[in-house]
């Protein structure tokens, strides 16, 4: 998701390959961005939400991302969980954020041509005026660091 708005904000017609490292530092710098915020980042810019663009599946993935995120630690780590869970149980995570990533990619790519798995984010979208689409605009590397702070810090 992080990759989907850096994406969208390169779109804006203000930056060029020379902000790339301002518009990588702006989130660097703030440290209090988390995939929450990410996700209300995305809602406040784009003129469809991660919901709408999963799709009728958002509301059971998302609350699965939230546990996957609750124990993420037990995942990536392989720690014993207070859960009692399973391999199964971990497994299903898995299939669940698979499912969460899939559906996403593949509407972002319908809908505005990246998928948020490519590398580098920063680049030119091939829908024109893309950043027309947007809830708001963005004409610096400050108003976008004041967007982070405002829509995406916890």
């Amino acid at each position: 998701m992080r990759r989907l708005v850096t994406h969208l904000i390169y779109q804006f017609p203000c930056f060029s390959r020379s902000d790339i490292p301002q518009l990588r530092q702006v989130l660097a710098s703030n440290t209090g961005v988390y995939f929450d915020g990410v996700e209300k980042g995305f809602d406040a810019l784009y003129a469809r939400s991660i919901s709408d663009l999963i799709g009728k599946d958002y509301p059971r993935l998302r609350e699965r991302m939230k546990e996957a995120t609750d124990r993420r630690r037990k995942i990536f780590h392989g720690q014993l969980t207070s859960k009692n869970m399973t391999t199964n149980d971990l497994l299903a995570f898995v299939e669940d954020i698979r499912a969460w990533c899939s559906l996403l990619a593949c509407s972002a790519h319908a809908d505005f041509g990246y998928d948020g798995f490519a590398r580098n984010s920063f680049r030119k979208s091939v829908v024109p005026d893309l950043w027309k689409r947007f809830k708001v605009q963005i004409t610096t590397v400050q108003d976008y660091d004041d967007f982070v702070r405002k829509n995406m810090q916890r």
